[in-house]
């Protein structure tokens, strides 16, 4: 096994990879990853460990090593990215930290704004249109939620590029288009909301989500829990199959936290925010913002 030092969303580990496996393909994923994916030869002292062999896939856990099993044409793909970062949400999780299916952004104060919302939204295109208002881009899609040091609880820097539709050509892939301005590091978290963007919407509004309700807890609860069960994350590639697999990650205690970050967010100004277009979402969240 050849050994190196990962680092991936804003964790780090000691990674064991077969000899000669060829991580090229994983490496160009780095932007698609919060925090990127960067290995470094050598030897690596961090607690968290993941060893990655070849063959059925598997996943095992034993105290604070995660054993990846994949096939060997997966393995040197990019999924060995996607896997490898999902093994270590578990430490993240530790560290106070959860990867979230959100967009986030950096209002011209300082303060971050974390967009919810279910695919097609609206988040990435709001992001886009604040911005051109000046706003910072913090991720879009995956970002890194938690708490810091002094308790704040925050956002770290996210997914680097977003997925835009040419609207041109609906049905064809969405290209890939860098964000910038990026944030260079994590931001005290201001306010949450939750997006529908549609032009049958009429008028923009914003309308407090307090108390929150049972479902939106329960969305929540979904969120926050999304990573470390593993299920965006197939061993054996967007083509085989099993696609989700339940990992072996999750702890009592790593559940009580996430539910101890929910309360958090409930003490946030968390918003339902209903626009007609992405541009009137953003004229709205820089109005509050600013006010």
């Amino acid at each position: 096994m050849s050994v190196y030092r990962l680092v991936t969303g804003h964790v780090c580990a000691r990674l064991a990879l077969p000899e000669q496996l060829d991580t090229t393909a994983a490496r160009g994923a780095e932007r698609a990853l919060p925090g990127g994916w960067t290995l470094t030869a050598g030897p690596a002292t961090e607690a968290a460990d993941i060893e990655v062999a070849t063959g059925a896939a598997a996943v095992t856990v034993a105290a604070e090593t995660v054993r990846l099993r994949v096939p060997a044409d997966v393995a040197a793909s990019d999924t060995l990215a996607y896997v490898t970062y999902t093994a270590l949400e578990r430490a993240r999780q530790q560290q106070r930290k959860v990867t979230v299916h959100a967009t986030a952004l950096i209002a011209p104060g300082g303060r971050a704004v974390l967009l919810l919302g279910s695919k097609g939204a609206g988040k990435t295109s709001t992001a886009l249109a604040l911005a051109e208002r000046g706003w910072a881009h913090a991720g879009d899609d995956l970002v890194v939620l938690g708490e810091m040091d002094d308790d704040t609880v925050a956002v770290w820097p996210g997914k680097l590029a977003a997925a835009v539709r040419n609207p041109a050509r609906p049905l064809a892939p969405k290209p890939q288009q860098a964000l910038k301005p990026f944030a260079a590091g994590p931001a005290p978290l201001a306010r949450v909301v939750r997006m529908a963007v549609h032009p049958a919407l009429g008028t923009a509004s914003l309308t407090p989500a307090v108390p929150l309700s049972v479902n939106e807890r329960l969305r929540l609860h979904e969120l926050l829990g999304r990573y470390i069960s593993g299920l965006p994350t197939p061993l054996t590639g967007v083509t085989g199959v099993p696609y989700g697999p339940v990992w072996p990650l999750d702890t009592p205690a790593l559940a009580r936290w996430r539910s101890h970050l929910i309360a958090r967010l409930a003490d946030c100004r968390f918003d339902y925010l209903h626009a007609p277009g992405p541009d009137t979402a953003a004229d709205l969240l820089t109005k509050e913002e600013a006010g």
